[in-house]
């Protein structure tokens, strides 16, 4: 009895925590009409075509809205080598892609967000340098996607607060 007493206790403070899920409610929700008024401005560069592209898939699956904000994003791609052998050959590479982003209100002009963000990843370098460069190439597909989610993430929590 005790027991039960106790879950039901744990529960019901559980509940009155005050945390709510940030997407909460689907595309009807308060992150998703934030999200779907956000346009996102032209990024220069290979791997700023890849984030935009990123950034609006995702934007788009909010369904649309009336353009309340603008993100601005400003990339850093780097590509370092790791592992060296005895005769100077790189053998592992790592790639990072940083982004800054700024979220702008359209209306006052006033920037909302003003954050960096940026993930890493492992390349072996093989011999062939076809290998190389297409090794390079998904690590930066596979990094744009997951940058454009952590951006997107704060945008949403920044427009909702």
């Amino acid at each position: 009895m005790r027991r039960a007493a106790l879950c039901l206790a744990l529960l019901a403070s559980l509940a009155a925590c005050g945390l709510k899920p940030m997407y909460a409610g689907g595309r009807g929700g308060e992150a998703a009409r934030a999200l779907a008024g956000v346009r996102v401005e032209p990024i220069p560069g290979k791997e700023g075509w890849l984030m935009r592209n990123a950034l609006n898939d995702r934007l788009s699956a909010m369904g649309a809205g009336e353009p309340r904000y603008v993100l601005k994003v400003q990339l850093d791609d780097r590509i370092a080598g790791l592992g060296v052998r005895a005769d100077d050959t790189v053998t592992r590479e790592r790639r990072t892609l940083r982004a800054r982003y700024q979220l702008v209100d359209s209306g006052s002009g006033e920037t909302i967000l003003d954050e960096t963000t940026g993930w890493d990843a492992g390349i072996d370098v093989a011999s062939s340098e076809y290998a190389t460069v297409a090794a390079e190439d998904t690590a930066l597909e596979r990094l744009t996607e997951i940058v454009a989610d952590r951006v997107l993430a704060r945008v949403a929590l920044g427009a909702r607060e």
